[in-house]
């Protein structure tokens, strides 16, 4: 039985994944997903997706942990993992096989997933990934016809292929708790171990909503998707385009490193990146006037968006609106956003860079003191944002979550204290400016790197208490990487780095790693991290 005779979910079960389902309802033939050259109806996705749930739903306890890893990379099966989990009743926890494998382990056991959906690709790293699990997890292979082998290398677990696979009829729609959790994003915690920030249906849902208002959506929109499923921006990426009955368009990993390409070739109408990818694209002469004709829509967020990039981008796709966007993992996806006005906006910028604009839906977004009262206009702080987007805080860390979270005076409810300054804009019609990072936390490339965490891994795997990281080098939209020094010079740079490479992910792997005699004090009796730019800063 197809899942088309499967009554459609009724509002009372609505979660992250209902628009998807009433998509699929309005518009079964037309393309949900395009990847690895293949088009997917949004009946053939669900489909998939449905004969995940189901066979979840028949082989995972009710009162089991409510998370599923989702073990795939830009491929159907991530898609359709994420829409089975949610269809499912679970929240899903994206893996990724360029992470470390004792990363992937310690968010496994974090997020208490006991069940795994893998692509073929990643399958080959599940040995060493369960190597010292002693329960019992259930594994579903949907690329896989044979399982023979791979269930063998996995004694005490179940090995499902796609011929296990229950129908796509057999699953049932349940109803779902607006504060059940939709996803657990990991991030980097203290001493590299990943941290889980929880976030609920009710949270994505008014992302979502809000987004699919501001940009309205239509089915005849198709998206660009250009962010890995562990990082937040790819929420954005998938849920608001099957809202509406849009199609997402995964590339290659390959095909990203011609993005002007990867537009034009995929006829996309929204983008969505980080600033520095526009900024590649215009260094490399892929911003002339007129190429990108279908773009209706440009979102950048999570770095410094250079009015000089903004205005080749504008040129380059003259029919396109541009947003710069703002936020943080803990308040789902963005909080605040600027539309690009050529007339207005070169005003409103500060140091060639474009405000970061105004609280989105129903968020109220305050710039605070360091009693966490607001402060006076004008004035500078830090970001504190408080609503219904606000995560329930960091999974299994009570500590770290009374430290990010709390009431500030006068105001109801919690607020996610960002880390993050800004101006406090002097009247409503003023958009908010941001100033950078609080305390040692740097964006990289768009991932927000916590150098003391950077910091305390290198001062294990050193032995030496003398140790500092920093960012560089530093570009227009924020820095491109990080760089560790020791302060031992009989250190083994290329030892410490690989050490790195097994606890740490993505940007928080230092470039390189010097070691040198003794590191720079400054007056406060820290290492001066100024002085150290300083010597990466002298000619060679």
């Amino acid at each position: 039985m197809s899942l088309a005779e499967v009554d459609a979910p009724r509002s009372s079960e609505r979660g992250l994944h209902s628009g998807f389902l009433r998509s699929a309802d309005r518009f079964p033939e037309r393309p949900a997903l395009e990847v690895e050259g293949r088009a997917w109806s949004y009946a053939e996705l669900r489909d998939r997706a449905a004969a995940i749930a189901a066979t979840l739903q028949a082989r995972t306890p009710e009162d089991g942990p409510p998370l599923t890893g989702v073990f795939a990379y830009r491929n159907a099966t991530a898609f359709a993992g994420v829409l089975g989990t949610l269809m499912r009743g679970h929240g899903y926890v994206p893996l990724n096989r360029t992470f470390p494998i004792r990363r992937t382990q310690q968010m496994l056991e974090s997020a208490g997933c006991r069940a795994i959906v893998a692509d073929a690709e990643s399958a080959g790293q599940l040995e060493s990934i369960l190597a010292d699990r002693t329960d019992e997890l259930l594994v579903l292979l949907p690329d896989e016809d044979d399982v023979t082998e791979i269930a063998a290398r996995l004694p005490g677990h179940t090995v499902l292929g796609r011929r296990d696979l229950a129908p796509a009829g057999d699953w049932q729609p349940q109803p779902v708790d607006p504060a059940a959790l939709a996803y657990v994003l990991f991030l980097s915690g203290r001493k590299g171990a990943p941290r889980g920030i929880m976030i609920s249906h009710r949270s994505v849902e008014h992302y979502v909503t809000t987004l699919v208002a501001r940009l309205g959506i239509t089915e005849e929109d198709r998206f660009s998707q250009t962010s890995e499923l562990t990082f937040d921006n790819s929420v954005f990426d998938m849920f608001v385009p099957w809202q509406q009955g849009a199609c997402v368009c995964c590339p290659s990993a390959k095909t990203l490193i011609k993005p002007g390409r990867y537009i034009s070739d995929s006829r996309l109408t929204v983008w969505f990146s980080v600033p520095s990818t526009a900024v590649f694209m215009q260094r490399f002469r892929m911003l002339k006037p007129g190429s990108y004709p279908t773009l209706r829509h440009s979102l950048f967020s999570c770095e410094a968006l250079p009015v000089e990039v903004v205005e080749a981008w504008a040129a380059a796709a003259p029919n396109s609106t541009i947003d710069n966007f703002f936020g943080a993992s803990e308040v789902t996806v963005d909080f605040v956003g600027y539309r690009w006005d050529p007339e207005r906006s070169p005003r409103e910028s500060e140091d060639a860079v474009l405000p970061v604009g105004f609280p989105l839906g129903e968020l109220d977004v305050i710039v605070a003191d360091e009693e966490l009262r607001e402060v006076a206009p004008g004035a500078e702080g830090e970001i504190l944002v408080g609503g219904p987007q606000v995560s329930a805080g960091y999974l299994h860390d009570p500590e770290a979550t009374a430290a990010a979270f709390a009431a500030p005076p006068g105001r109801s409810g919690r607020y996610y204290r960002t880390g993050f300054r800004a101006r406090r804009p002097r009247s409503p019609a003023e958009p908010l400016v941001y100033l950078g990072p609080m305390r040692d936390q740097v964006q990289v490339l768009g991932e927000p790197v916590p150098l003391r965490e950077v910091e305390a891994v290198l001062r294990e795997e050193s032995g030496t208490e003398a140790v500092a990281a920093v960012a560089w080098p530093v570009a227009a939209t924020g820095a491109q990487g990080v760089v560790a020094f020791v302060g031992d010079e009989d250190a083994d740079p290329d030892a410490l780095r690989a050490a790195l490479r097994e606890r740490l992910h993505g940007q928080l792997v230092p470039r390189r790693v010097h070691a040198l005699s003794e590191l720079p004090v400054g007056e406060g009796g820290d290492f001066d991290r100024d002085a150290l730019i300083r010597i990466l800063e002298e000619p060679k």
